[in-house]
Order: structure tokens, then C-alpha cells, then sequence
């Protein structure tokens, strides 16, 4: 799926998410994107992908809400606002959440996470 307006990925990536469908989700990262899980703790390739699995395990759906997109050329930060909260598959209360700073890049394939930090404001 290419994204043609910055302002659509993050609506279409937690549909991925929802869904569990991972292969969708790394669709819209550059193959050498950078995902920090945590503050201060970049990854990249299979460790990005273990990354979102952890995200992912506890079965719950993300709600995300976009505040500001700005756009200079090919590049675009995101800032947005997330959400995983409920009982996990496992029994246990979630309540994850996070202010993201997100830069995208366009490209040939549309608009693409280059950093994805979910704790970006932290």
C-alpha cells in the first residue's frame, strides 16, 4: 500500500497493527529504518521487528490520533499521540501510551517511516 499524503500513515499503520498483520506494518518502513521501543534504545532490522512483536503479544488494539504533521520537501515529522490499553491475552492489565515524533521520508514507494519513536516526547 503507498501512502501519498504524510497525514495518512499513521491512521494505516495502526490498522495493520489492529489486525496483527506484520508484514503490512514493516511495509511502511524504509528497510533501514531506525524503531526506538524505548527511550534511548534505537534498533533497527531484527531488532526493530522483535521490537513491535513485543508490542504486538499482548493481543490489544492501538488507538492513535494525529496532532501535527510538517512537511519540508521529502521529509515530514509526525507528532501523535497512542494508545494500547485493556486485559492482555495473558491476563494482565496493559496501559501503554506515548506521545510519538515520528520522521518520514518520501520516496519511490510513498511515504515511509525513517524513525519511528513512539516515546519521541518522553
Amino acid at each position: 500500500m503507498e501512502i501519498s499524503d504524510p497525514h495518512a500513515l499513521h491512521m494505516a499503520w495502526a490498522e495493520r497493527f489492529n489486525a496483527r498483520d506484520v508484514d503490512g506494518m514493516l511495509e511502511f518502513f524504509e528497510p533501514d529504518a531506525v524503531f526506538v521501543p524505548q527511550p534511548g534504545t534505537p534498533t533497527t532490522g531484527e531488532d526493530s521487528l522483535n521490537a513491535l512483536m513485543g508490542f504486538l503479544k499482548a493481543g490489544l488494539p492501538i488507538s492513535v490520533t494525529t496532532r501535527h504533521v510538517y512537511v519540508v520537501d521529502e521529509l515530514a515529522l509526525v507528532i501523535a499521540d497512542w494508545a494500547i490499553k485493556g486485559t492482555a491475552a495473558d491476563g494482565s492489565d496493559v496501559d501503554l501510551r506515548g506521545s510519538t515524533a515520528d520522521v518520514l521520508r518520501k520516496g519511490s514507494g510513498g511515504w515511509k517511516l525513517a524513525i519511528d519513536n513512539p516515546f519521541g516526547t518522553t
